[in-house]
């Protein structure tokens, strides 16, 4: 079963927040869930990225990988990772 870390679409029409989900890359992009990691609202200037690192650097040591997006993401609050090697 690979896990990825993805993005869930919330919110309304032309107002999407996202949540940032531990998730069977299998599963629908708003189907089940294993773990909610954080939030991340793009239409905030300041603070729109919060997330919960311990829980995310958990994941990624399970073997957990992100999509495209997400790694963006993490890379903005810091978490850059190079394998199992993850650094803060």
């Amino acid at each position: 079963m690979p896990i990825r870390i993805r993005l869930q679409k919330k919110g309304k029409k032309r107002y999407n927040v996202y949540r940032i989900v531990v998730a069977n890359s299998k599963a629908p992009r708003d189907g089940k869930i294993i773990c909610k990691l954080g939030f991340y609202n793009p239409f905030l200037k300041k603070d729109n990225i919060i997330l919960d690192i311990k829980k995310t650097i958990f994941w990624i040591k399970q073997g957990a990988l992100p999509n495209k997006k997400t790694f963006i993401l993490l890379n903005k609050k810091n978490i850059n990772f190079k394998k199992k090697n993850i650094n803060i």
